[in-house]
């Protein structure tokens, strides 16, 4: 039988998650899918753990070490299913994700993006998703009216809680892997469907964002991160207002991470592009403070955040 949804799991040194992050996909309630997990060069036991799962909707591939967008989009050449859903090797989806993703296609159908809601975890703390221009009312399923800026202080879309048709990667191309180390490839495919496609969304949460191993400030990692170029989009800001403002906080986003280790010249880079009114006070702030305060703050956030209290420059 024909898979109704292939999710595809990029594999890269998760062993200590890979097992719980595939037991939650098995666990779904609706069971019409496979599995392709991409191990991209692993050095630790990841993909041994997930040769102990006897499962015959699992498939596994190993490829040489190439990134995570070369491991998805090698995920997605193996899929059988018309409708392509991500999870990554650490993060986890409830019991209903799946049916609830079948659901909202089945409300809103010929979109080229569905995405349902997620929260973040860290450590035993729970980190609770807002999006912009959302309704509020329980269990809504529907398009969003306005992808960009429902996106600016949460992303409507984040990988281990979208599906995209598979007819909609044809057209406008799968993840781009001149983008590394994380730096935006995801991003770079949500917007491109974006401004080529509706976008449906449930605010039920249906997925876990595990935070365990985000913001570890890594001098060699940042500065050989290739970030999405977000000047191939400037072009279109005239026909989709809100682009421009969710453009300008991205920069400002990877602004800040080059400001974090010293890299002045590459945040200047994307400083310069950013339209000032379109940040906030603090955000503007933060680029014009100097990097002791700037790393004091962060390691504030850090600790406030094991204690359950959750700043953003973006709220």
């Amino acid at each position: 039988m024909t898979p109704f949804f292939s999710i595809i799991i990029p594999l890269y040194n998760k062993e200590h998650f890979i097992h719980d992050t595939i037991n939650s996909a098995l666990m779904q309630s609706f069971n019409n899918f496979e599995i392709i997990v991409v191990d991209d060069g692993s050095t630790d036991n990841g993909l041994k753990k997930v040769k102990q799962i006897k499962d015959s909707r699992i498939k596994l591939f190993s490829i040489k070490n190439s990134g995570v967008s070369f491991a998805r989009n090698y995920g997605i050449t193996k899929a059988n299913a018309d409708y392509i859903v991500f999870l990554d090797a650490d993060d986890y989806w409830y019991p209903n994700h799946l049916e609830n993703i079948e659901s909202l296609r089945k409300k809103v159908p010929n979109c080229g993006l569905y995405a349902c809601a997620y929260e973040k975890k860290y450590r035993s703390n729970t980190i609770p998703s807002i999006y912009k221009n959302i309704p509020k009312e329980e269990h809504w399923k529907g398009r969003v009216d306005d992808f960009f800026e429902s996106s600016v202080v949460n992303a409507i879309a984040w990988t281990s809680a979208v599906m995209v048709p598979k007819k909609v990667l044809s057209t406008v191309g799968n993840f781009d892997e001149k983008i590394t180390l994380g730096a935006g490839e995801d991003t770079d495919l949500w917007i491109r469907i974006a401004l080529n496609y509706p976008v449906a969304f449930s605010n039920t949460v249906t997925a876990i964002h595990n935070l365990h191993a985000e913001n570890r400030i890594s001098n060699s990692n940042t500065n050989l991160r290739q970030f999405i170029n977000l000047d191939n989009y400037e072009k279109y800001t005239s026909q989709h207002k809100t682009l421009k403002t969710y453009l300008d906080l991205n920069r400002f986003a990877i602004a800040m991470q080059y400001r974090l280790v010293k890299n002045n010249k590459q945040a200047r880079f994307y400083t310069k592009k950013i339209q000032l009114s379109n940040l906030t006070k603090t955000q503007k702030a933060l680029l014009k403070m100097n990097y002791p305060t700037l790393v004091l703050l962060y390691k504030l956030k850090r600790f406030l955040r094991t204690i359950n209290i959750n700043l953003s420059s973006f709220k």
